[in-house]
Order: C-alpha cells, then sequence, then structure tokens
C-alpha cells in the first residue's frame, strides 16, 4: 500500500534532512575553486591576462545557465532523482582533470562539466526541499537549502586557501572533492526518493493561473517574474566579478594564501549561515524589500572594495557581501515560487536559474575585459554602480507580494469536485447587503482577526472587498500572519466577479 502523500518540514524532514545534506557536497565543489584556481591560473599556467583567467568561470557560468533551465524543464517528464543522480556522474571527472591537467584547457574543460553537475545538482536538491515542504515554510526550505550549499562553498574555500598555503596549490586541495563526489552520488543513489507526487498534491488545489509562456513571462512580460530575474543575473554578476577579482586584488594587497583563503571564505560563509534566517524572513516580510535593500547592500560593499587597503576593511566588506547576498538568494526562490503555479514551478525556476547562473558568464567576461582595458578598481567600481541599478529596478518593476487570483480561476475551481474554497466579503455589513458572491460569508475587515478560529490552517480561503487589493489584501496580510498560509484575495473584488458573468448574492 502507497503511503499518502503529506506536505510540511516537519512531516518530510528525513529526506529534507538527506537534501541538505547532499547541497552541502554540492556546495563543497563550487568551493574546491573559489581561492585556489585564480592562483593556479598564474602560478603553474603563466597566465596573466585577467580575461583568460577568468575563462574558467565564462566555462562554468554559460554551462550551468543552460543545464538549470534544460533540469527545471525536464524535472517533471524525466524525474528530479534521476537528475540528481546525472548531476553527481559528471562531478566525478572533475577533481581528477583539476589535480592533472597540463593545460589550461583542460581546467576549462573542467569547470564545464563542474557547471554540468551544479546545475543538475543544486536546481534538484532545490525544487525537491519547495516539494516537500508545499507553500507554507517555502522560504526558510530554501534558506535552509542555500546556507547548507554555501556554508560549505566558505568552509572548503578557506581549508583549500590553507591546504595551499602548505602543500602547493596542486594536488593537496583537490582531493578533497573526490570524496564530496562520490558521497554525493552514493546518497542520491540509495537514499533520495522522487517527490513528483508532491507536487500533484499540491496542485490540486493551487489557485494560480497558469503562465501562457514560461520563458517570456519569467524573462520579460511578467512584471514581478522579470524584476526577479534581473537582480537574479546581476547578483550573480558581481558574485562573478568577486570569485575572479578578490584573490588577485588580494595578491595586490600583499596578502597570503592563508589570509586569501580566509577573506575569500568569509563572503559566502556568512552567505550561507545569514540564510537560516533570511529564508524564513521571505516567508513573512516583503519579498520585494528585501531584495532591493539586499542589492544595495551589496552595491555597497562592491564599492567600498575600491576603497579598502587593510585586512580588517576587506573582512568587513566581506560580511557585508555576505548579508546582502542572504537576503536576497532566498527571496529569488520563494518570490518565483509564490507567483507561479506548482506545476510550473519547476520550469519557471529553471529559466531564473539559466539568467541568474549566465550572470557568472558576464560577470566574468565584463570585469575581464575592464580589468585588462582600466585596471581591477575600475573594473569593481563599474560592477559595484550595475548592481545599485539592479536595486532600483526591483524597486520600480516588482509588484505588491499579495497574492491575486482572478474571478475565472476561483468560478472554476468553485465547481471542481473535490475542491473546498471558502470565500470570505471583508466589507461592511451594508455593502454585503447591496451586491455579494453568492458562496461568500460577510466577516467585516475589523472582526476578521476575532473570527479566524472559524477556519482551520489549511483552508483555502478566497478574500473579497469591492475593487480587490485594498481591505482584501490587507485581510490576506493579516491571516498569513496567523499562519493561514492558503489565503489568497480576489484580483478586481466582487465587481470583477460580477464583470466576469459571475450570480450576485
Amino acid at each position: 500500500m502507497t503511503k499518502a502523500v503529506q506536505l510540511g518540514l516537519k512531516e518530510n524532514w528525513r529526506q529534507f534532512s538527506l537534501l541538505v545534506i547532499v547541497n552541502a557536497f554540492v556546495g563543497g565543489m563550487i568551493g574546491l575553486e573559489r581561492t585556489v584556481l585564480p592562483q593556479l591560473a598564474e602560478l603553474e599556467f603563466g597566465i596573466s591576462s585577467t580575461s583568460a583567467t577568468l575563462s574558467f568561470i565564462v566555462a562554468f557560468g554559460i554551462t550551468k545557465a543552460f543545464t538549470n533551465y534544460f533540469t527545471g524543464r525536464l524535472s517533471d517528464r524525466v524525474g528530479r532523482k534521476n537528475l540528481l543522480i546525472l548531476g553527481w556522474i559528471f562531478a566525478l571527472p572533475v577533481p581528477f582533470l583539476l589535480i592533472y591537467a597540463n593545460s589550461w584547457n583542460w581546467i576549462v574543460f573542467a569547470n564545464v562539466l563542474l557547471g554540468i553537475n551544479q546545475g543538475l545538482t543544486w536546481s534538484s536538491a532545490v525544487v525537491m526541499k519547495i516539494d516537500l515542504v508545499g507553500d507554507k515554510n517555502r522560504g526558510l526550505a530554501t534558506g535552509i537549502n542555500e546556507f547548507s550549499g554555501y556554508l560549505s562553498v566558505g568552509i572548503v574555500a578557506f581549508f583549500t586557501g590553507y591546504l595551499a598555503s602548505q602543500y602547493g596549490v596542486r594536488p593537496a586541495p583537490f582531493y578533497l572533492g573526490i570524496g564530496f563526489s562520490v558521497a554525493g552520488l552514493l546518497l542520491s543513489v540509495f537514499f533520495i526518493k522522487d517527490t513528483r507526487r508532491h507536487v500533484s498534491k499540491e496542485a490540486a488545489d493551487n489557485l494560480f493561473p497558469y503562465l501562457s509562456n514560461v520563458i517570456i513571462d519569467t524573462t520579460f512580460r511578467h512584471k514581478t517574474l522579470s524584476a526577479v530575474t534581473q537582480a537574479g543575473l546581476v547578483n550573480n554578476l558581481n558574485d562573478g566579478m568577486i570569485w575572479g577579482l578578490l584573490p588577485l586584488l588580494l595578491l595586490g594587497h600583499h596578502f597570503d594564501n592563508t589570509q586569501i583563503g580566509l577573506l575569500g571564505a568569509i563572503y559566502p560563509a556568512v552567505w550561507g549561515l545569514g540564510q537560516l534566517i533570511t529564508g524564513k524572513m521571505s516567508d513573512s516580510y516583503s519579498k520585494k524589500g528585501l531584495l532591493f535593500w539586499g542589492m544595495l547592500l551589496q552595491a555597497a560593499g562592491i564599492l567600498s572594495l575600491t576603497l579598502a587597503s587593510a585586512f580588517a576593511h576587506f573582512l568587513a566588506i566581506g560580511v557585508a557581501l555576505g548579508i546582502g547576498t542572504a537576503l536576497v538568494y532566498p527571496t529569488f526562490m520563494t518570490a518565483i515560487a509564490a507567483v507561479t503555479n506548482p506545476v510550473q514551478r519547476a520550469e519557471s525556476l529553471g529559466v531564473f536559474r539559466f539568467w541568474r547562473d549566465l550572470g557568472y558568464a558576464v560577470g566574468a567576461v565584463l570585469t575581464g575585459i575592464i580589468a585588462d582595458l582600466w585596471g581591477i578598481e575600475f573594473s569593481v567600481l563599474a560592477i559595484g554602480l550595475l548592481t545599485a541599478v539592479s536595486a532600483f529596478v526591483v524597486l520600480w518593476r516588482m509588484q505588491p507580494a499579495e497574492p491575486c487570483i482572478k474571478a475565472e480561476v476561483v468560478s472554476a475551481l468553485l465547481h471542481k469536485q473535490g475542491t473546498a474554497i471558502k470565500i470570505i466579503d471583508v466589507r461592511s455589513p451594508q455593502e454585503y447587503a447591496q451586491q455579494h458572491i453568492p458562496q461568500a460569508i460577510n466577516i467585516p475587515l475589523e472582526q476578521l482577526g476575532n473570527a479566524a478560529g472559524l477556519f482551520k490552517k489549511n483552508d483555502r480561503l478566497v478574500l473579497a472587498c469591492n475593487k480587490g487589493g485594498g481591505r482584501s489584501a490587507q485581510a490576506t496580510n493579516a491571516l498569513r500572519k496567523l499562519g493561514f498560509y492558503k489565503s489568497s484575495w480576489l484580483c478586481g473584488g466582487t465587481m470583477a466577479w460580477l464583470a466576469n458573468g459571475g450570480s450576485r448574492g
């Protein structure tokens, strides 16, 4: 007998915990390179051009971007678990290539494989966690996922820097990757379970309409999705710059390998740890506000790099960059998941992650060219200003996060067998008496808090007022803060219902 599928972090804690461990191994594979590879290019291969040095990031970013998209596209057809296993198979040769490469082209090829590995494994792990928890703790789930991955990036970046200072840049730092890839593959094959049944359960009573074209809507047309997507691209653009240029900038200030390892690790470590807090924040606070302030803090940190000289300066900037990135990273995912139907969620996240991780390649090319022409500090300044512009794009374009459900969708679901929806009219009794949706019960906004005990936390609640977006949006926010996470307000309110041909009560 097949066990009934349940959504929630508590209900699925065993699988969730295993996926956290798997993602720590995924992050460890990236951490192998954060500190050592730019030095390897200069010390062992004699590459002095910044653009040539950063070619490994370009290869990684482009490959990971395309893999992200196809992972999202194929998740429901092929299965999340199968894609996760495939990702680990691509990881197996990477540490050996980094150890034994006798030309820089082999290092670039290793990063092509690493990009495929990261696109398949990280995308699958985060989507599976979101599938498991449903809509209640989506931000917390994403925060834990990113915490495990990026904390691992930071820890491994520090240890590879230490190993490089003690034993040289090769081969010792890359031995860790052999263990990560083997352990990740074994866990994925023998212990991880697929989550497609969880998606089907959540989709059964989801009210969000389908996107007409997932690629176009996520990239350009949908205001919230496109605002989040451009911020994701710029976030990873500046991360690609930090990945490639920070070790070179620190070398220019005559820091040793251990110091560079620590400074290179502090940013992803704070980024990782911070997401335990910011992930949960994205479930409760304004996603638009978190993205705006996070991108602005990143911009301030990057611009400060041009003024820093002492170890303490770079340490403080690393902390600021980590906090800024922690504010936005889980919020990217929750903002997209909050406005997409579960059936299209993996594909929309795949499109977002395509553009976000293409930022690595764009950042590496852009910063490399600018650094070669005008110097590293000018390159850092340009990326800092671009990050500030991205913050204001979020502020101007992103729509309020309150979920709005169209009248025709509610009407269709009211007639769908097995779908239980409760419509609450939050206007005054006088307004309700004049005209209302027949199925709606009247609970004025000011009385809603006291009446919350009439409903169960898992009830699907639709809030209606006159034109929608005013009292009904306030009511939705109030109920969500009380734990009614399946609350939504009716787009256009009672007027839209009547205009759509709905009956009058």
